[in-house]
């Protein structure tokens, strides 16, 4: 027995040396990089509800190529490139994950789960009590989207393109995957990853950002409570209902998204105890997990090493760099606006990355002081970064689709 016979039992290493060998190191790289998304997950830097799922789905579609009838190699976990019915049928039969990529991601399914289960966990009072501080601080940390729009024009991408990478800075995973989807679907695989590996990265990035921008007595700085406006369960009803409506009326193409996370907040503040446990568990982490999985299988070398995916990379990370900047900008706006009664941190959780931003936040600010307290404000910056990036995705697929 000869190292080809070798290689034809072990088609994972034979294939390669068959492959290009930039292909065979990205594929090595990429193993690499799954099994360090693993160890960040399991240490809490990353998000280890995506983060673990989405290395070890990263590392074994890199491992497990093989040589498939057609004579090219390949794998058995997902296709995302195929479009033919006859082949679609086929492929469905024979690829793992096929089927929850073509029912759930191909049509945006698996983003309007998430947004559901993110919608229960949502008290939409926290927007309610401070509407303009909310709104300011999300519309500064839409930064990214508005920089890296034009920019990404400038560098050659389609308008479509273009709009879809700058999502990135709106930092709502969901929203990316939705807009790639309708405006970028040649792109929708590098974005989406490029996407959420970044919201990922961002968990254990901000809290540097925000140290080197925000001095430690004002990460510190109690916010005091003021008054105390009580909002009824039947008001955060009604505010679901209404916004929900309105959003639907002036961006139906969106429709969907908007839908699935006021459904979230009405069932919430409706108290149907079924629907929530449903939707908060089943469906949020059922989804998230399918998410990371998935995501982590169209990890293959031979789609990521696409000359434009360095472009995604770079504007993906400008775009969050940038929206976490702006966020902060708005911080320092509402301190100085209210005389020094709001804490500079809470722009960050402008960066709609619900509830992670929010609770970097109120971990910055309690490490400086324990008896700082910021997450109610937080938590209604972040959630105004929820609506502000559906907002801002909508039109942009109103206007280019």
């Amino acid at each position: 027995m000869d190292l080809s016979d070798l290689g034809g039992i072990f088609q994972g290493i034979g294939t390669l040396f068959m492959q290009e060998p930039s292909i065979a190191f990205g594929r090595l790289v990429l193993i690499v990089l799954g099994f360090g998304l693993v160890y960040l997950g399991k240490k809490e830097i990353l998000e280890p509800l995506l983060m673990i799922p989405m290395g070890l789905g990263m590392s074994a579609v890199n491992a497990g190529v093989l040589v498939l009838n057609t004579g090219r190699t390949g794998t058995l976990f997902v296709d995302p490139l195929v479009k033919d019915p006859n082949d679609v049928v086929n492929v469905l039969q024979i690829n793992w994950l096929q089927p929850i990529y073509t029912f759930m991601f191909s049509n945006g399914l698996i983003a309007c789960l998430v947004f559901m289960g993110i919608g229960v966990l949502l008290d939409v009072g926290y927007v309610m009590a401070r509407p303009f501080q909310s709104m300011i601080i999300a519309l500064f940390a839409e930064a990214g989207t508005f920089v890296v729009y034009p920019l990404a024009l400038w560098l050659g991408m389609s308008p479509g393109q273009a709009a879809s990478v700058s999502t990135i800075g709106g930092a709502d995973g969901p929203m990316v995957l939705f807009t790639s989807l309708i405006l970028s679907p040649d792109l929708f695989v590098p974005i989406t990853v490029v996407g959420y590996l970044y919201l990922g990265l961002a968990y254990g990035a901000f809290p540097y950002l925000v140290r080197a921008l925000v001095p430690a007595r004002l990460r510190g700085l109690p916010m005091p409570a003021g008054p105390q406006t009580r909002i009824t369960s039947g008001q955060k009803l009604a505010f679901a209902v209404v916004v929900s409506t309105l959003l639907c009326l002036l961006f139906p193409v969106a429709a969907p998204l908007f839908l699935s996370l006021f459904v979230g907040v009405a069932v919430r503040e409706a108290g149907i105890v079924q629907f929530q446990e449903l939707f908060s568990k089943v469906f949020l982490y059922g989804a998230t997990f399918f998410l990371g999985l998935t995501l982590g299988v169209l990890c293959e070398a031979g789609t990521l090493l696409d000359p434009v995916v360095l472009k995604l990379l770079l504007l993906g990370m400008l775009a969050l760099t940038i929206s976490a900047v702006g966020g902060i900008i708005g911080g320092y706006v509402m301190y100085f606006a209210t005389g020094g009664k709001v804490n500079p941190v809470v722009g960050i959780a402008g960066v709609s990355c619900v509830p992670t931003t929010a609770k970097v936040a109120q971990k910055i600010a309690g490490h400086e002081n324990p008896a700082a307290i910021v997450m109610p404000q937080a938590l209604g910056a972040n959630i105004s970064g929820v609506i502000t990036s559906a907002i801002i995705a909508g039109t942009f697929v109103a206007l280019l689709r």
